[in-house]
């Protein structure tokens, strides 16, 4: 029996990591999950191995990945509170720029060259021109955005020189929860609009609040590209595939192009729950653009990714069952 070929999934105890060790698993991938569980959850690491400890720790990972036999890496373990990072940007920078610099040593000593990098649209800061496309110039407007671009940076000047190859996934707002119910979206610190209004139907003592609804949209509130956290799993999937023939670094943004507004959401909140969700008009935040949504179709043409589990309804269907098994209790 010919043996699995082992992926490490760097945070695969968090929300994004743990759907991919799942779709990894499925499509006959060992997912070694390596986390030190500030962040993420155990119970979330259902598919394969877990070790603990500190993606920072080269010598933890390169002994790690020999011991795995590692084949390529899905670089997921980050802080990623955009408000924190601006009071602990040292934190920030050690732990997301320090980390895939350690990693990536760890990697070079192991004669691992494959790395798939879980980026983000906040790198962007405030795009000139919608939708967004790759080529768009990035000036990140928060310490996390600022982070991840560095990151970036530092993969694409190490793949020029041979040493690795990379594909740096820019996710817009991933949302949703897995089909089966294993795993979902609850942080300790929740941020994410989907979940919270969730949250706010299910409970009314905790409304939503709603910052800003004087925007020059269609219905004066704030408008993103919502991407299911289950499409944003096989992306990466597919970003393997994509490496195997192909070398240097490659950016792509994960999302759908299809923009949607808070109050769409919480309409389709509202009528999956069949409850009303309890709002705050709340003023606007300094630094959130009116509009925000992806290009989607590089990613298509070069990996042959397309979301199709992505409209809003879906997304939030998946979510509710979810958060009704485990309403607010700490999950991933």
């Amino acid at each position: 029996m010919t043996k699995q070929p082992t992926v490490l999934v760097t945070g695969g105890a968090g929300y994004v990591g743990s759907h991919v060790c799942k779709a990894l698993h499925r499509s006959g991938f060992t997912p070694v999950t390596l986390d030190n569980l500030s962040t993420g959850h155990r119970q979330a690491v259902q598919w394969g191995p877990l070790e603990i400890g500190d993606v920072r720790d080269a010598d933890f990972v390169a002994e790690a990945m020999t011991r795995h036999k590692t084949a390529a890496v899905l670089h997921f373990a980050a802080l990623s509170l955009v408000g924190e990072s601006a009071a602990k940007p040292y934190e920030y920078y050690d732990n997301n720029v320090g980390g895939a610099i350690s990693l990536v040593a760890a990697m070079r000593r192991c004669g691992v060259s494959r790395i798939v990098f879980s980026s983000t649209c906040a790198i962007y800061g405030m795009p000139d021109r919608l939708p967004i496309e790759e080529t768009e110039f990035a000036r990140p407007i928060n310490v996390y955005g600022r982070t991840k671009l560095a990151v970036e940076n530092f993969l694409a000047d190490t793949a020029a020189t041979g040493a690795i190859r990379t594909v740096m996934l820019r996710y817009f707002n991933a949302a949703g929860a897995d089909g089966d119910g294993n795993i979902g979206e609850a942080h300790t610190t929740e941020t994410h609009l989907v979940p919270l209004a969730i949250q706010a139907a299910l409970d009314p003592r905790r409304p939503l609040n709603v910052f800003g609804s004087d925007y020059p949209t269609a219905d004066g509130t704030c408008e993103r590209d919502y991407v299911h956290v289950e499409d944003l799993a096989e992306a990466h999937i597919q970003a393997l595939a994509f490496l195997e023939t192909t070398g240097g670094s490659r950016a792509y943004n994960l999302g759908t192009g299809n923009p949607v507004s808070v109050r769409q959401v919480i309409r389709a909140v509202e009528r999956v729950l069949g409850t009303t969700v309890p709002v705050v008009e709340a003023p606007r935040r300094a630094g959130d653009p009116p509009r925000l949504f992806a290009a989607p179709g590089l990613a298509e043409r070069d990996l042959g990714w397309v979301a199709t589990r992505s409209d809003i309804e879906s997304i939030v269907e998946s979510a509710v069952r979810w958060h009704r098994s485990n309403v607010f209790s700490v999950a991933v």
